[in-house]
């Protein structure tokens, strides 16, 4: 994957089919099959088996069989591999909401969905998967001033479905760090902010939550930048994914050296306060909310 850029024509693959995807192309090197040869396989351009090996495309059934024919697999393998390809081609649970979120935001979806780990680091507002509706519709209001009444429901819906994937049996680890400056920008009114306020509290006595307020006092540091977002999945065949966003599109990076920069800014940025502390702080703004 490297650096991708992705901006509003992009597609938006599930993460079955990144899983996919690297499987094939682990299964081809493995195969001692040159991208010529695969592409000359199937009678394509080697660009369309790079694509599908970086699941830029749809996985093919027929493209599939006959690649996992070239590399040698038997029949349960090719009809085992097949039956998750028809999976990895069904729409993301997100599809309906496709016409009022960006499609590079969808690929973010995906990812979420499917992490084990979540590192996230917010210097401007509540991140999305803590967010009350309230507070989401006002941020969300003041991104996308132009929207109607029922395209901004729709993208407060999306949010908060979002966040059911906490709730799971499964969830994922979430560790959230974020900026002081988050608590005294007020979105929607003090109101607002008092429940959100309240849904931090109750969200950081999750065992599988942690959140982190860089105070006022730390000043300068490593982090203070672009927020961003950090994956890690259980599956081997998938890198650890940062993703940072840009006002019309977004970066994902799973270069090693980009990833541990960027795990290694959440690290020193979670060492300027503590657990304590930071709920020391929400007691203190939600007081000044009252």
């Amino acid at each position: 994957m490297n650096e991708v850029r992705a901006g509003a024509g992009s597609s938006a693959p599930t993460v079955l089919r990144m899983i996919l995807g690297r499987r094939l192309q682990d299964m081809r090197l493995g195969a001692g099959v040159s991208l010529d040869d695969a592409a000359r396989a199937l009678r394509v351009k080697p660009l369309t088996i790079r694509r599908l090996e970086k699941a830029e495309v749809g996985l093919k059934i027929l493209y599939v069989e006959k690649l996992l024919q070239t590399y040698g697999a038997d029949q349960q393998e090719i009809d085992e591999f097949v039956a998750l390809a028809e999976r990895a081609n069904e729409p993301g649970w997100w599809h309906p909401y496709r016409d009022v979120v960006p499609a590079w935001f969808t690929a973010y979806v995906s990812l979420e969905t499917g992490a084990k780990v979540l590192r996230t680091y917010e210097p401007h507002y509540v991140t999305g998967l803590l967010q009350t509706p309230a507070y989401a519709r006002a941020t969300l209001g003041g991104g996308f001033p132009n929207d109607t009444s029922e395209d901004l429901d729709r993208r407060v819906d999306l949010r908060l479905r979002r966040q059911s994937l906490l709730e799971k049996p499964d969830a994922p680890t979430l560790w959230v760090v974020m900026e002081e400056t988050v608590l005294h920008r007020v979105v929607g009114g003090p109101e607002v902010m008092r429940e959100q306020i309240d849904r931090l509290l109750e969200v950081s006595e999750l065992e599988h939550v942690s959140l982190d307020i860089v105070p006022f006092s730390a000043c300068a540091h490593v982090g203070a930048c672009a927020p961003f977002t950090y994956f890690r999945f259980e599956e081997p065949e998938l890198p650890d994914i940062v993703y940072s966003e840009l006002l019309s599109a977004a970066v994902y990076l799973d270069q090693r050296s980009d990833v541990v920069a960027h795990l290694e800014a959440h690290n020193r940025m979670s060492l300027l306060t503590s657990s304590a502390d930071s709920r020391a702080l929400l007691d203190r703004m939600r007081k000044e909310y009252s």
